[in-house]
């Protein structure tokens, strides 16, 4: 039977043919990302291609932006209900969510951003309404430079922006250039809100909630394939000097 709504995100690695495969380092860093928020291990479920599955949306966001981080994927998101009781293994489970993850990969393969998302009808949130906002803020963080993503990492661990600077041996100054390129102020906020996103898109419509009509990419079918750079407008953050 149909169980609860989660998030399924599929994974195909781009150009597999002419490189090596990615697939188990991919599966090590996202099974460390989620830890006890996989509903099911992340695994390989079909040759360069790997699954996760989530309850909430601020792992399915962690994986996300990790994944785009690494680049060379074409990611697809399913947002539904799953067929209960769960399996064992990921590779064994089914249900709408599987489906719209399925539809989601196979469309993300001819997009530029590669990537694409698909509510099952009847979530409270419709893919038109979730979409647009998870592919533009994963397009952004595709421009960061590696700079930009070594300052994230580094005050995602704690560090001030003066602590970054001096572990980075660079300049404060420096330290307030790259926080704006990378759009790191908005960089927490956006996270969140994205989170929030994908968990009111996971449950079902109670009645409360209206949107606009859903596009109608995905049915619940069998699934036969399953085997911006700008300024940083409010200048450095208050804990540091002005530059």
């Amino acid at each position: 039977m149909t169980g609860g709504f989660m998030i399924v995100i599929t994974a195909d690695q781009v150009d597999s043919r002419t490189g090596s495969d990615r697939v188990d380092a991919a599966l090590r860093l996202v099974s460390g990302l989620l830890g006890d928020a996989a509903v099911l291990p992340p695994e390989r479920t079909a040759g360069d291609e790997f699954q996760a599955l989530v309850s909430s949306g601020r792992p399915a966001v962690d994986v996300l932006r990790a994944l785009t981080r690494q680049g060379g994927w074409s990611i697809g998101v399913g947002v539904g209900p799953v067929r209960s009781p769960l399996p064992t293994t990921i590779r064994a489970a089914t249900g709408p969510a599987f489906f719209a993850a399925r539809a989601a990969v196979e469309r993300a393969k001819s997009t530029p951003d590669r990537f694409a998302l698909e509510v099952v009808p009847g979530a409270a949130r419709t893919t038109s309404e979730v979409e647009p906002l998870v592919a533009q803020t994963l397009r952004a963080l595709g421009r960061r430079s590696a700079e930009g993503w070594e300052l994230a990492d580094l005050l995602d661990a704690g560090l001030t922006r003066t602590e970054a600077a001096a572990r980075l041996d660079i300049t404060p100054q420096a330290v307030a250039k790259r926080y704006a390129s990378a759009e790191l102020r908005s960089d927490a906020p956006v996270r969140d809100a994205l989170a929030a996103l994908l968990a009111a898109a996971d449950r079902p419509d109670d009645g409360h909630v209206t949107g606009r009509p859903d596009d109608g990419h995905v049915t619940d079918r069998p699934d036969d394939a399953h085997v911006t750079d700008r300024d940083d407008l409010a200048g450095p953050a208050s804990e540091d000097p002005a530059p």
